[in-house]
């Protein structure tokens, strides 16, 4: 055997013991919950205590919320005494005139949508918090609001429920 042959089947058995020795951990969804505490998460309807409303929007986001716990970690979503408990309400959604046209005229509004959390981890309480959660998009005024509203509400509270699993599961 030629010495670099030796030396390459020395130095693959290194690697190999190596690697053997190694524990890699990659969490692909996200979350960091010790499921030997935590087994399950309730989720209260979040009620509309705003003055402007759109009724469909209360299901949405409970809906939305209620799967990225689902579909994002192995916890299991009830309505109540869960190890992890979610509440609050929608407490802003508003449209600003953002652009005005050369005409004096609204060419760009913006929505905003705002949501108070109140989030308890039963199995460590030093992680419990009270906090706030914002979301704007913007639409031509040239539409009417009726016509974008689904879409832009849903990217909202798409944006606000990431907001909300990252504060509470996923430690960011």
């Amino acid at each position: 055997m030629t010495k670099i042959r030796r030396l390459l089947i020395i130095l693959s058995a290194t690697t190999l013991v190596l690697l053997a020795g190694c524990k890699v951990n990659i969490s692909l969804n996200g979350s960091s919950v010790n499921y030997n505490l935590t087994k399950s998460i309730s989720v209260e309807k979040f009620p509309i205590r705003c003055a402007y409303v759109w009724a469909p929007m209360e299901a949405m986001f409970y809906n939305s919320l209620s799967d990225a716990y689902s579909n994002k970690t192995k916890l299991q979503v009830l309505q109540r005494n869960g190890d992890m408990h979610l509440a609050g309400e929608i407490t802003e959604y508003s449209q600003l005139n953002k652009a005005i046209s050369s005409d004096g005229y609204s060419a760009q509004t913006q929505l905003k949508m705002t949501v108070n959390v109140r989030f308890t981890n039963n199995a460590n309480h030093s992680e419990d918090f009270e906090k706030t959660f914002s979301a704007t998009t913007e639409y031509d005024s040239s539409q009417q609001l009726t016509a974008v509203q689904e879409t832009l509400v849903q990217e909202m509270i798409d944006e606000i429920v990431d907001q909300i699993f990252n504060a509470t599961v996923a430690n960011w």
